[in-house]
């Protein structure tokens, strides 16, 4: 089988369509995967660092007020367009798949031009543009959150879940399995080593404002210093200003550009304090972390506040507005949960129930039906 997977621009569209790809290869070694994003995309390191070939295309995004920026857009569309003809014509795959960002859009018109059967995968509770206009050409639609068929034709959809690579579910502890309800706090902690570990990232390339609230936390962290350990992946460019304030202050710590292996960094944490997008989301669900979530606010249709507050109503997060963001906030936060084991071990377990391992097999088979017409 040969497969085409098209999205970029962020980690939380690029490792859902690895987590595919995966899927496939485990199911056939011989199957043949090409990803299509961009050249200024992350996709750019991360898709070759793991292992598959990749090809570009020039996109650009239609989202906001129609501006300068908009007319460009529009004008590189058909380039887009006839570029991701040209690509196909080549491969000539079995299956299209997109997977989010604007390059899945001018994949997925030239795959319905072309007759070739093609699949969206969303992400998030409220689809965006894209995907909602993508939604009429394609022949089948993976959502992830049950919620989201309102916004696509019925007969299209499938609630599959959102796709994790196998190593998130694959961790040393497993809160559903070890949790009961007579454990101290000293048993926790005890399971839980000698230090507290956070773990802070802002998405696939940071968050300036994360960073500086974390920053505004190290003095109130420093009084318990000997309790914590921190690790924080802070994007390129804050990463000399924050590992510079952290050497200021005598605290334990892993500060690092980004994180390639977050499988074992959530596997190290007790606590996670990140956006919540929804690749994130469903990374949290998949090894049952409970995490301090503070949604982008930019986010197209608010997108990762509905996210957040899906994950605090089930009682697996708690939720900070980026309005309301101040570190003195953010460290009672994460105090408060750490003096509270037996909360923060509640909502892993409510974390770990919203977790979805069988997405990306769901897809897969999806895909296969949907090509040999099973």
């Amino acid at each position: 089988m040969k497969v085409v997977i098209a999205g970029g621009g962020t980690g939380g569209h690029i490792y859902p369509g690895i987590s595919i790809a995966r899927e496939f290869l485990k199911r056939d070694p011989n199957t043949s995967i090409l990803f299509v994003g961009t050249e200024r995309g992350i996709e750019r390191d991360i898709i070759p660092k793991e292992g598959f070939n990749l090809k570009s295309i020039s996109v650009g995004g239609l989202k906001g007020r129609f501006s300068l920026r908009t007319v460009i857009s529009l004008l590189i569309l058909p380039i887009g367009t006839v570029q991701s003809l040209l690509i196909l014509k080549g491969y000539k795959p079995d299956i299209v798949i997109g997977v989010g960002g604007y390059v899945a859009g001018p994949l997925i018109l030239a795959s319905w031009l072309l007759g070739i059967s093609s699949v969206i995968q969303e992400q998030n509770l409220f689809p965006g543009i894209t995907n909602r206009i993508l939604g009429r050409f394609v022949d089948k639609i993976a959502i992830s959150f049950q919620g989201s068929e309102i916004y696509f034709p019925k007969k299209k959809i499938s609630l599959t879940g959102n796709p994790v690579r196998s190593e998130f579910y694959n961790l040393d502890s497993d809160p559903i399995r070890s949790f009961t309800s007579n454990e101290t706090d000293k048993d926790i902690e005890k399971k839980r080593g000698d230090r507290f570990t956070l773990l802070v990232f802002g998405g696939s390339q940071g968050s300036h404002k994360i960073n500086l609230a974390m920053v505004d936390t190290l003095d109130i962290f420093s009084d318990i210093k000997d309790e914590i350990h921190i690790i924080h992946q802070t994007g390129e460019e804050d990463f000399p200003f924050v590992k510079g304030e952290y050497s200021k202050r005598d605290i334990s710590a892993d500060i690092r550009p980004f994180i390639f292996n977050m499988a074992d960094n959530y596997r190290k944490a007790d606590l996670v304090v990140c956006r919540a997008g929804a690749t994130t989301i469903a990374e949290l669900t998949a090894c049952g972390r409970c995490a301090i979530l503070i949604p982008f606010p930019y986010a197209a249709n608010n997108h990762q506040e509905i996210n957040a507050r899906y994950m605090e109503e089930k009682g697996a997060a708690m939720v900070i507005k980026d309005s309301y963001l101040t570190g003195e906030l953010l460290a009672e936060g994460v105090i408060s949960l750490m003096r509270d084991r037996k909360r923060l071990k509640e909502m892993e377990v409510e974390s770990k129930r919203l977790g979805n391992p069988d997405a990306g097999s769901k897809i897969v088979e999806m895909c296969y039906k949907l090509t040999y017409d099973l």
